[in-house]
């Protein structure tokens, strides 16, 4: 069978996909897995509570759930969902937002495919306009998102050295300079794989660079504000101006079965995601939205994300936090570091002082039943050599707290049995 230029990327196991397949075997197939290499969220009580009391009174609404389980909403999706949440967003991020400005898609993994490729590839002068990456480590589900090949361009970071454990990835602006012909530039905040959270005056660099350009910037807050507000230090405020584009999720909220991705924008961006979603999907899934909208009506969206996501997590990470400074004191783990966790619910471990790459480190740990990700895979578009690329690793700390501790344990284990 001859396949397209397209087909011929697929017929090889791509980074996402070999990570779905991790995370499936762990979580469903061998629960006997510690699985700290998913993005999956924690099953947090207070949270799915408050789901399924909302999935409760759409089923007792008969005009809620026959609408949601039986009816094809527009293209950009259910109306009264994003009615709902406009003046929630704009009273948020300090802008007027309408619904002309909010669409839905099949998860924000869907709205990243649409907006790179809207934006990047070749433009109608026969141009090659990248997607520009302005700090790497970044989201892996980016790689194989082009229809055209190298549509990323990434600019390695400046690494700030904190204390004798903590680094923080700094933007490189003067390198940005340098990039011709954008189609776009993106990034995630909190970062993943990192935790690193730019301020509001970096993001403010990068708007006024991709203004003087005339492209859009992209910022994915799957992770990020106001919902879920997995963002651990109150200086980091949400940050949006007219123009920007960015894209929300309720997967990281606790819903992620549901696949409802949120995209804020100009009202020409909107139109066509509108009409992909009709020529790929026909309409977005309606069930995500029918109970976020529940959730708004009650004021619980930004609420749980406030009082319970947040405390959860972050009471996690300092958990985390002692049991590395505890086993540090013991000797063995003085060459470990750690991007300085900002956000999110991932772990980014910088350990190319055992000697070990991160490959040979995920090998150790799945033959110990611990289940992390590579560094390597988080670096799309990175065109030039990078210390921390072949020697890290992301480890997310989103499941119960005795499997994460026992997996970090021996990932602490592993470290120093290679260090000694």
């Amino acid at each position: 069978m001859h396949l397209s230029a397209f087909g011929e990327k697929f017929k090889t196991d791509s980074g996402i996909f070999s990570l779905m397949a991790d995370l499936d075997e762990a979580l469903n197939r061998n629960p006997d897995l510690l699985m700290l290499g998913g993005g999956n969220p924690g099953h947090i009580p207070e949270v799915e509570k408050a789901l399924r009391t909302a999935m409760q009174d759409v089923l007792a609404n008969e005009r809620s759930f026959e609408r949601a389980i039986g009816i094809y909403d527009s293209p950009v999706g259910d109306q009264n969902f994003l009615s709902a949440l406009a003046p929630v967003l704009s009273r948020e991020l300090g802008h007027p937002v309408g619904p002309e400005n909010l669409a839905l898609t099949n998860g924000s993994q869907n709205a990243f495919f649409y907006l790179f490729n809207i934006y990047g590839g070749r433009d109608s002068r026969g141009r090659h306009r990248p997607i520009v990456l302005p700090i790497v480590p970044e989201y892996i589900g980016y790689a194989d998102s082009g229809i055209e090949p190298d549509l990323f361009v990434a600019i390695p970071p400046q690494v700030e050295q904190i204390d004798d454990l903590f680094f923080k990835y700094r933007l490189d602006l003067d390198a940005l300079k340098k990039i011709e012909t954008p189609g776009a530039i993106c990034l995630s905040r909190p970062t993943n794989p990192s935790g690193n959270v730019l301020s509001p005056s970096e993001l403010q660099s990068l708007a006024a660079w991709a203004k003087d350009r005339d492209v859009p910037l992209i910022v994915d807050c799957a992770y990020g504000l106001p919902f879920p507000g997995l963002v651990y230090e109150e200086h980091h405020a949400p940050f949006y101006e007219p123009g920007m584009i960015l894209v929300f999720s309720l997967s990281k909220f606790g819903m992620p079965g549901t696949r409802t991705g949120i995209v804020l924008g100009p009202e020409e961006t909107i139109q066509a995601m509108g009409r992909l979603n009709a020529v790929l999907n026909l309409a977005c899934g309606s069930m995500g939205p029918a109970i976020a909208c529940e959730l708004l009506r009650k004021g619980l969206l930004l609420q749980l994300s406030t009082d319970v996501l947040r405390p959860h997590y972050a009471a996690r990470r300092d958990r985390i936090l002692t049991l590395i400074h505890e086993q540090r004191a013991r000797g063995g783990l003085e060459a470990l570091r750690l991007h300085l966790p900002e956000g999110a619910f991932f772990f980014w471990f910088e350990c190319s002082g055992f000697g070990l790459s991160d490959r040979d480190l995920y090998d150790r740990l799945k033959k110990r039943g611990v289940i992390v990700v590579p560094g390597h895979h988080y670096f799309p578009g990175l065109k030039t050599p990078m210390p921390h690329r072949d020697s890290s690793l992301r480890v997310s700390y989103s499941q119960s707290e005795e499997r994460v501790l026992a997996g970090i344990s021996i990932l602490l284990e592993e470290l120093r049995r290679a260090g000694s």
